[in-house]
């Protein structure tokens, strides 16, 4: 579902990937109440088509299902925002946690461990990869969501924070390589998500705050000057007070 706006009439233009629900969703609301045009992903095409009906009511949408670990449903988000004249920002948002209840390292399924590392270090490495022409013609932005468990030794968190620690080193030496491009790995702290119910299966996690409050810090990011790093929306969040 999209507006009927042509792309020649181009604007910012961000890639969200896990848009459908949790912080991709609140992030991409954002964006749609600011004129940012949208090319969004989520693996389940019901969500992410009710997604895209919310925020077509305010700007362009262009939803196309499918698993960010698909080779072809990369190329087809980069081409998407190709075919919308421009992109500024890649969100690499999506991501799987692993077995649930987390398994310590010494009984941690190791096919499954590759399926963990496949879709939270390697495609959005490759999505990067791809959109790299479109971000440089922009001077654009990319941000990865990564963990506090990208630092911190949680018990069950081996697999899962290894991942994310791997995505912020990934993410520090693109910094380097793209002086042009701001490259930011972005904490956003605990969350009310799907994700992270999976964590903690059975268990009451009503006390961590929406996604929606960890948004702030990552329009401060977005619509600042800051330099590429890693970054904890709780201190950016501070930092604008």
């Amino acid at each position: 579902m999209t507006r009927s706006d042509s792309p020649s009439q181009s604007s910012r233009t961000a890639i969200v990937t896990g848009a459908s629900r949790g912080l991709g969703l609140a992030l991409s609301r954002a964006l749609a109440a600011r004129g940012w045009w949208l090319v969004l992903d989520a693996r389940t095409a019901a969500d992410l088509d009710a997604a895209a009906r919310e925020l077509a009511r305010d700007t362009v949408v262009r939803a196309i299902p499918g698993d960010v670990a698909d080779p072809a449903h990369r190329r087809a988000l980069v081409a998407a925002a190709a075919d919308l004249g421009r992109l500024d920002l890649l969100v690499n948002n999506a991501s799987v946690l692993g077995p649930s209840p987390q398994p310590a390292l010494a009984a941690y399924p190791l096919d499954v461990l590759e399926d963990v590392y496949r879709v939270n270090v390697v495609a959005p490495l490759a999505l990067i990869q791809l959109a790299l022409p479109l971000l440089r013609d922009s001077r654009g932005q990319v941000v990865n969501i990564t963990s506090d468990a990208s630092v911190e030794a949680y018990e069950g968190w081996g697999g899962y924070g290894s991942t994310k620690a791997a995505l912020d080193q990934l993410t520090s030496v693109l910094g380097v390589e793209e002086p042009d491009l701001r490259v930011y790995a972005v904490d956003p702290g605990d969350m009310n998500t799907r994700l992270h119910q999976e964590a903690f299966p059975g268990e009451d996690i009503s006390d961590r705050p929406p996604p929606e409050e960890s948004v702030p810090g990552l329009l401060d990011l977005v619509e600042g000057d800051r330099p590429s790093g890693r970054y904890r929306v709780r201190d950016l969040v501070a930092s604008a007070l």
